[in-house]
């Protein structure tokens, strides 16, 4: 019987969640789960990922597990070991991200894994399964950002793109794809020891998180052309009091809270698009349109900046780290080093 490392989040304290705690076990293929009414593939993992999600998961913050036993890990890539699916076959490289994978499911911080094929996508051609966790949940979501953009017409010549939460993962992608595209990208951080990392990447200006984080007025100086927002609350109002007439706000996270207090004054009179981006139960053409984009649109050498890779045993040190927005990057997790 196959056996294989796993990390397992278990209560102590059977249904007191606040007991939880994650170690590592040996676990067999007889401890996999199954799921009714599906087609079942179970993949050998060859990379999972550090996203912020999994940071909540491991650190036990906004109660992200929905049920115990646990293997968190929201994205992962890896080689088909058995397929029940007619659309996978043992042998091939397929990427999974969502689908409440690590929350509700069990996830990519293990060396293999049972889930319903519909949740799983083909790894493109040109892409390494570190690659493709190097882009991982974050850059998805960051490609489904400019899509966004792009779909609402906005395109280098309309004026400048801000970028919140800059130095993260989404951040990070979101200005290299965005610079490599052509446009000025300014990006905001509270982590000044950064700019040279995202100036690397292609931002041109750069804004402090504390000036950003001011209450901002209804209507502020038409700035942006449009908006990648991975923070939320005051500062996500702040963007949308400053983007020009016609612009396009992308919101795709909560970093600095779920609130929203800004007003109606700039969607009625700039007529403002806010666009909320959810990566998690995106159609899977969305998905494949966003990874071919992915591999043409994101120099490999920028990816290759933007990436460190750490053993599976790292990440109880790193869940803490990435919650306390002292992570830069991505973070791509090997469960087998």
């Amino acid at each position: 019987m196959t056996t294989f490392n796993a990390l397992v989040v278990r209560e102590s304290e059977p249904g007191n969640p606040k007991t939880a705690a994650a170690a590592i076990e040996q676990l067999t293929d007889d401890d996999l789960p199954s799921y009714d009414d599906v087609e079942h593939v179970t993949v050998d993992i060859a990379h999972s990922s550090l996203n912020y999600k999994d940071g909540m998961a491991l650190t036990g913050k906004g109660r992200i597990i929905r049920s115990f036993p646990m293997v968190p890990g929201i994205d992962f890539a890896g080689t088909v070991a058995s397929s029940e699916s007619a659309n996978f076959s043992e042998g091939d490289a397929v990427i999974l991200t969502g689908w409440s994978v690590g929350e509700r499911y069990w996830g990519g911080y293990a060396q293999r894994q049972r889930v319903d094929a519909s949740w799983l996508v083909r790894q493109p051609a040109g892409l390494t399964s570190a690659q493709a966790m190097g882009i991982g949940t974050a850059g998805l979501t960051a490609m489904m950002c400019v899509l966004a953009l792009e779909d609402g017409g906005i395109t280098p010549a309309d004026g400048p793109i801000v970028v919140t939460g800059a130095a993260g993962g989404v951040g990070s992608v979101a200005v290299a794809l965005l610079a490599s595209l052509g446009f000025e990208v300014t990006a905001v951080t509270g982590r000044p020891e950064q700019h040279d990392y995202l100036r690397e990447l292609g931002a041109t200006a750069f804004l402090t998180r504390d000036e950003m984080s001011e209450a901002p007025k209804p209507l502020e100086a038409e700035t942006w052309a449009g908006a990648v927002d991975t923070v939320g609350s005051t500062m996500l109002a702040k963007v949308i009091a400053q983007t020009k007439h016609s612009g396009v706000v992308t919101a795709c996270g909560l970093a600095g809270g779920v609130d929203l207090p800004s007003t109606v004054m700039p969607f009625i009179l700039r007529g403002v698009r806010l666009q909320g981006i959810d990566s998690v139960m995106a159609s899977t053409a969305v998905r494949d349109a966003a990874w071919a984009r992915l591999v043409s649109d994101l120099p490999a050498a920028l990816l290759d900046q933007i990436t460190e890779v750490i053993p599976m045993t790292e990440l109880l040190e790193r869940g803490p780290a990435i919650m306390a927005g002292q992570v830069r990057g991505r973070v791509v997790v090997d469960p087998n080093a």
